[in-house]
């Protein structure tokens, strides 16, 4: 067998301690309306939304098993407020070319672009806002985390170079132990997502497919 295939063979016989309910968090990150439904924000200005759908139903399934097993399921969401806009983004935007006013609108407080679509939290499963791509930035993550007594995450969501990417090399940074869903998470470019990945993988997170983590879980439950 060549270094390759044991590494593979690792992989897959450790998985399911790696990701033991005991020890680890399922974390869904901006599956929102704007960024994921086709009325959303993001769908009204023509952006192809194609590689969504799977991605939610990837996520849908993840929440199901995590719930079965005693996995905790955290939800983290953008919710963004003129108040709380972001200086660096509006000026980055102007210089761009575009509209800084209607780009820093997405997921509003208070209205639907911010509700969640696809997977949703169920009643007393921790949901966490944040205003920056990262879901641990001037945010209640980390806190909501140690809270769990987890060490591990499974992350799954929107958009993988984006805010998946930036919430999981901050998760690395603080010392957890990181897997991405790469099935269960989307970007707007086929290209860009798998780049994303592959730059995660090289760097702060282990790839598995959402019928790795399922079929772990269910082992467990």
């Amino acid at each position: 067998m060549n270094a390759a295939a044991q590494a593979g063979a690792g992989a897959r016989d450790g998985l399911s301690a790696w990701i033991a309910p005991a020890r680890t968090a399922l974390v869904i990150i901006d599956m929102q309306v704007d960024f994921a439904a086709p009325d959303g924000q993001i769908g009204q200005w023509g952006v192809d939304l194609s590689a969504v759908p799977p991605a939610l139903e990837k996520a849908q399934a993840l929440a199901a098993a995590a719930r079965k097993a005693g996995t905790p399921v955290v939800f983290v969401a953008l919710v963004t407020r003129k108040e709380t806009d972001s200086v660096a983004w509006r000026e980055r935007m102007r210089r761009r070319g575009g509209d800084a006013e209607s780009d820093s609108g997405l997921c509003r407080a208070g209205t639907r672009g911010a509700d969640f679509y696809g997977p949703q939290p169920l009643p007393g499963e921790p949901v966490v806002e944040k205003a920056r791509y990262s879901g641990f930035h001037q945010a209640d993550l980390d806190r909501v985390l140690k809270g769990l007594k987890v060490d591990t995450l499974v992350v799954a969501g929107l958009t993988t170079e984006c805010c998946v990417d930036c919430t999981v090399r901050d998760a690395f940074h603080l010392d957890y132990h990181v897997f991405v869903a790469r099935d269960a998470c989307a970007a707007y470019e086929p290209d860009v997502h798998e780049a994303a990945l592959k730059s995660l993988e090289l760097n702060c997170a282990i790839l598995v497919d959402t019928d790795q983590v399922v079929a772990a879980w269910e082992e467990a439950a």
